[in-house]
């Protein structure tokens, strides 16, 4: 059993990837003041740490189903990613800020359906945004998590969560 350094800590998050689904305690520093942005800090990890991590595998019938008490998944392969109850953590925009809009957008996020929404300047279209952004990681607000696949599944709900652009569909209705 991993036995937590001085200078970590863990928090409970989820992280998606084009075939799986992970949730389990991602060891971070203890310097990192807000994980809900980890990834898009210099600070992010090669690999994420997480610690009794419950794993999901799709591709196959059934969907099989994994337990690990440690496992280093890669952060370039992390599509998206989101913290869990307890942390609540703001959001990362001011609620005030102006020439701004949210437009409600559902995202394919590997065999999940996110619907939640974007920031967008109110000066262009959404087209334009996704276009032009260069970013690593972009937020979505007030997200509902959905997988198609496993309708058992209750949805699950997030104030925030990063999708990392260039791997996701956007589908606006």
């Amino acid at each position: 059993m991993y036995i937590l350094r001085p200078d970590e800590k863990t928090a409970p998050v989820m992280l998606y990837s084009k075939h799986s689904v992970v949730r389990g305690d991602a060891v971070v520093k203890q310097n990192v003041p807000r994980v809900n942005i980890w990834l898009r800090t210099d600070g992010a990890p090669r690999y994420i740490h997480v610690l009794k991590s419950q794993v999901l595998v799709f591709g196959g019938s059934p969907v099989k189903a994994s337990s690990y008490a440690e496992i280093y998944f890669p952060t370039s392969e992390i599509i998206a990613f989101h913290t869990l109850s307890p942390i609540d953590e703001p959001v990362d925009y001011d609620l005030d800020e102006g020439n701004r809009k949210m437009e409600v957008v559902e995202l394919l996020v590997g065999t999940f359906v996110m619907k939640g929404k974007i920031s967008v300047s109110t000066q262009t279209e959404v087209d334009h945004t996704l276009e032009s952004a260069r970013v690593s990681w972009m937020s979505v607000y007030e997200a509902w998590i959905t997988n198609p696949y496993l309708p058992q599944m209750p949805a699950l709900q997030a104030s925030m969560v990063l999708i990392n652009p260039t791997h996701v569909a956007f589908g606006f209705v």
